[in-house]
């Protein structure tokens, strides 16, 4: 064989294998894909506790799994990635053990010392009312909204998040914009106006007062009980109180895209953009666009990556998709089809039974205060396949 021909041959090889290589495996595959090792990754997560009564998944770290009981605000998210997954595939299985886990949590329906409750109850009972319509899950879920309200208070027309404390008197943080969906369900589902004038009031006054003019947000606003005027605001779980904590931003979207969806007021989905525009266009947003665990983390791009707030800005941006002209439209679901990629990549999902059963890699509860960093968590996993399945309704349109 002549020099030149053996060049050849070895120069087409390598260009066929660069083509092989570089040609991206269709969207619709990757999903299915990563709904596929969910499934597994779930259920071997729940045999693994099925017979551990009142226990729930809480962190894996440094090759240690924990438990939750159904108090803790993440106790909502493995039912609630249940039900998500047997909607997708309907096995008995699933079922079974999506009706176990959801039956933990019911004792937080009496629970007013919370503000999670819509985390807690709604993502597992509302999922399982919604896909089995049961009503012993209806009825749950209407007390648990009385218990949520009555952490409002007229005045401060807010919601009420952690307890008073030296540093807060009245503290709500933009967490807080994820609960009130479960009651405008209940308003729906009761006919009491006064749940959706809850929201509402809610929503406005963190517009009014958690975000700054770029449209960030604060972490925690602190009212004082006798003015109504914020008195602190502060970012417990950020870098520092003028930082942007990547998680509180996707909080954000995704309450304010709800908002939208359940008003229609033009004013939410305005918000929802501004905040959109924010992440997306932050010059320290990863090109993959999984976010730092704060935009103003000192030490990027050699610090932690936050996985559960990538999964929740997906979720949100595919949803607010919907509700914009198409040049918006467009840059929403091109960045979410990029960061399912990224979430569905080795990066970031565990192989089968590895990573304590849980899906993703890579998300932090609370940096500064040394919580479950650099772990997975049930919250990423469960906005992750909720990402993954509202962007396969859109593919199978």
């Amino acid at each position: 064989m002549t020099y030149s021909r053996l060049t050849f041959i070895i120069f087409a090889i390598a260009f066929f294998a660069g083509c092989t290589q570089t040609k991206e495996q269709p969207l619709g595959e990757v999903i299915d894909g990563a709904l596929a090792n969910a499934e597994q990754q779930a259920l071997l997560m729940a045999a693994k506790l099925a017979d551990d009564d009142g226990k729930l998944p809480g962190a894996f770290l440094n090759g240690q799994f924990t438990t939750i009981n159904s108090g803790s605000w993440v106790s909502g998210f493995f039912p609630g990635l249940l039900w998500y997954l047997y909607e997708y595939d309907p096995k008995r299985e699933l079922l079974d053990y999506a009706r176990l886990y959801t039956a933990r949590i019911e004792p937080e329906k009496n629970n007013t010392s919370t503000h999670d409750l819509g985390f807690m109850l709604y993502c597992s009972f509302g999922n399982g009312y919604r896909i089995t319509g049961d009503t012993a899950y209806r009825n749950i879920m209407l007390t648990g909204a009385a218990s949520l309200s009555t952490r409002y208070r007229e005045h401060l027309g807010v919601i009420q998040s952690w307890g008073k404390s030296a540093k807060w008197q009245y503290p709500v943080i933009i967490d807080n914009m994820m609960n009130l969906e479960f009651l405008f369900w209940a308003a729906r589902a009761s006919g009491d106006k006064r749940f959706r004038d809850i929201c509402i009031s809610h929503a406005d006054r963190t517009i009014k007062e958690h975000f700054r003019p770029d449209y960030s947000t604060y972490h925690v606003v602190s009212f004082d009980t006798i003015t109504g005027l914020p008195h602190a605001k502060q970012t417990a779980q950020g870098y520092a109180d003028e930082s942007s904590w990547a998680r509180g931003q996707a909080w954000g979207l995704y309450g304010f895209t709800m908002m939208y969806r359940e008003t229609q007021d033009p004013a939410y989905l305005e918000q929802a953009k501004n905040i959109a525009g924010f992440l997306l266009h932050h010059p320290n947003m990863p090109a993959d666009y999984v976010p730092y665990w704060d935009f103003n983390a000192p030490d990027i791009p050699d610090t932690y990556r936050e996985a559960s707030a990538g999964a929740i800005i997906c979720s949100a941006l595919i949803e607010l998709s919907g509700y914009v002209d198409a040049e918006l439209s467009k840059e929403y679901l091109k960045v979410a089809e990029i960061q399912l990629r990224t979430l569905a990549s080795p990066a970031f999902t565990a192989k089968t039974g590895e990573n304590g059963d849980f899906i993703l890699m890579h998300s932090n509860g609370s940096v500064p205060g040394n919580s479950d960093v650099d772990t997975p968590l049930a919250y990423a996993d469960y906005y992750f396949v909720e990402a993954l399945l509202r962007y396969r309704k859109l593919l199978e349109k």
